[in-house]
């Protein structure tokens, strides 16, 4: 007897219980049973049994006892032994250092404190994986000592990998808030983070023009940010033993008495932009002529303010109209609020010249356009105008900015020049992947000075596996894949997303029709994965268990196979 699968036009197939037999010396076949309404499972299981095999229930062959995920785990170490972390980190074996490469793949896959670590990661296969099953907060914490002692190396052998002579290297710097006041590194200072009244710490990162990221420094919370440019410097020429380089830093980052100390460090040079003051003073003096932007988008120019530097001016159109429309938009909230301030004045609930300027401050301050507001204040009379002069001034410039760098033409051109300053944007993208949208380094929690460093440095080697996973994953993430272009495009025009990268994000969907993925999301479905941990029923209780991994969809099998090309 056997099982046939008879198809039937447009319907499903038919399937036949058959059984051949001779008839006058010719093989024959006869239907004993249509068997097309039974499970499929059912059918597979009758096969088996037609060709001999025994069947037993399932759960007498094998009892499941636990099933950790272990996909996104997968990728992870996968990335992790790609990139050759763990020898970066140490040469010689450890169990600090496997604690450490297990921070820090928790970090990328479920960011939380240490002691939430050690109890989240039993879920998984981490443990299991790197040999630390036994590890406590406290083990945690005494490799992140051990790490931090070797912060120092990790990073000389990052910069030999991706800082090159006469390269450019990318810094700035951000901070992230404290919860608690006993850490020395804690104090308020310009709070990115928005939290008012939150003690913070700086830190500042080095990446290369590609926004891989190299060396980590972190600094108390009220350090400004121009004072820590030097020590970067430094840092990369005595340390990395890199002797000429290019610093790119933003225009608070790369001030004139920063610029005015690299002019007596042998090797270095700048890219930067100018301030909106020196801006106004090159369009007084005639250097900036407004009407050369008519024909081009870009010029280069030198002026005696800037020794020996090249000055390329641009002017972003699209840029300008959003300025304009924001200024019209607070000039507009101002008017509105002073027209308040105007009518309590006339009804009399508003009176005396200090509650009245007190008042009037208040809603300027509010939308900082005090420097087109002329007041008028009188005891019992309150009036406004703008300046329009000031305004139309103002107009003139929106869109304009000007970068300023050392390095001469040979070495690189004004439109790369542009190019390269705007390539802070994926320092700032590190900064948010750090804070935010993944490994959540704040709020920080950590007491000891230390601590902190070590936490931070630790986000650190996170983002740089995470930057590596990312660009092999682009085609499956909401992520542009045609990088090339970023190097020939207009360097003034706004960027534009290559027409594959708007399909995918108007159609979440990639060539094949499977979904696209975020970051997150793919790890989250590689994390249906899991590592089936099997005993026989009859088993000793000390007999060693089996393990039986799901087998992966092809988008996973597509997600392992991209992290087989990260490269270093």
């Amino acid at each position: 007897m056997f099982i046939a699968r008879v198809p039937n036009r447009n319907s499903p197939p038919a399937i036949l219980l058959r059984e051949s037999y001779r008839e006058n010396g010719k093989v024959k076949t006869r239907t004993l049973a249509n068997l097309s309404k039974l499970p499929e499972a059912a059918i597979e299981a009758l096969k088996l049994s037609l060709k001999g095999e025994q069947l037993v229930p399932l759960d007498e062959t094998l009892e499941i006892v636990a099933s950790p995920h272990h996909g996104h785990v997968e990728a992870v170490l996968q990335s992790i032994r790609r990139l050759g972390l763990a020898r970066l980190i140490d040469s010689r074996p450890s169990r600090e250092r496997d604690l450490v490469v297990a921070m820090i793949a928790a970090r990328i896959l479920a960011p939380h404190s240490k002691l939430a670590t050690t109890r989240w990661w039993h879920d998984t296969t981490l443990p299991a994986e790197l040999g630390v099953e036994d590890a406590d907060e406290s083990d945690l914490y005494a490799a992140l000592d051990w790490l931090l002692e070797r912060q120092g190396r990790i990073e000389k052998k990052l910069a030999a990998r991706h800082l090159d002579e006469n390269g450019l290297a990318l810094y700035d710097l951000s901070s992230s808030y404290f919860e608690g006041a006993t850490c020395p590194l804690a104090a308020c200072g310009h709070n990115r983070d928005g939290k008012k009244g939150k003690r913070q710490v700086n830190y500042g990162l080095l990446t290369n023009d590609q926004g891989v990221p190299v060396s980590v420094s972190v600094f108390e919370g009220n350090t400004a940010d121009p004072t820590t440019l030097l020590e970067q410097v430094r840092r990369v020429q005595k340390h990395f033993a890199i002797r000429s380089f290019a610093m790119v830093g933003d225009r608070d980052m790369i001030t004139q008495a920063q610029i005015d100390a690299l002019r007596k460090e042998d090797g270095v040079d700048w890219i930067t932009a100018l301030r909106p003051g020196a801006i106004r003073q090159l369009v007084q003096d005639g250097a900036v002529q407004l009407d050369l932007f008519d024909e081009r988008n870009l010029f280069e120019l030198t002026h005696p303010d800037f020794p020996g530097e090249r000055l390329v001016a641009c002017r972003n159109p699209e840029l300008a109209r959003r300025r304009a429309a924001k200024r019209q938009n607070l000039l507009q909230a101002t008017a509105g609020e002073l027209d308040k301030v105007r009518g309590m004045v006339e009804r009399g609930r508003l009176q005396g010249k200090d509650k009245i300027g007190v008042r009037v401050g208040k809603v300027i301050d509010k939308y900082k356009m005090a420097k087109h507001v002329v007041l008028e204040i009188e005891g019992g009379h309150f009036g406004y105008a703008f300046d329009e002069d000031k305004i139309a001034t103002e107009a003139a410039l929106d869109g304009i900015y000007v970068i300023r760098t050392s390095l001469d033409v040979q070495r690189i051109s004004g439109d790369d020049a542009v190019r390269s300053y705007k390539q802070l944007t994926r320092v700032e993208r590190a900064f948010r992947s750090m804070k935010t949208m993944d490994l959540h380094v704040r709020p920080i929690h950590h007491r000891l000075e230390d601590r902190v460093r070590a936490h931070i440095f630790l986000c650190m080697l996170a983002y740089y596996v995470q930057w590596h996973m990312v660009d092999a994953w682009r085609e499956l993430l909401f992520v542009d894949e045609d990088q090339e272009a970023k190097t020939t495009r207009d360097p003034v025009a706004p960027a534009r997303r290559s027409k594959g990268a708007l399909r995918k994000a108007q159609t979440r969907t990639l060539d094949d029709g499977s979904s696209v993925h975020s970051f997150q999301a793919l790890l989250n479905h590689l994390s249906t994965i899991v590592r089936n941990q099997c005993k026989i029923p009859e088993a000793e209780a000390d007999a060693p268990l089996m393990a039986i991994a799901t087998q992966p969809n092809a988008k996973q099998q597509r997600a392992y196979e991209l992290l087989d090309t990260i490269t270093v």
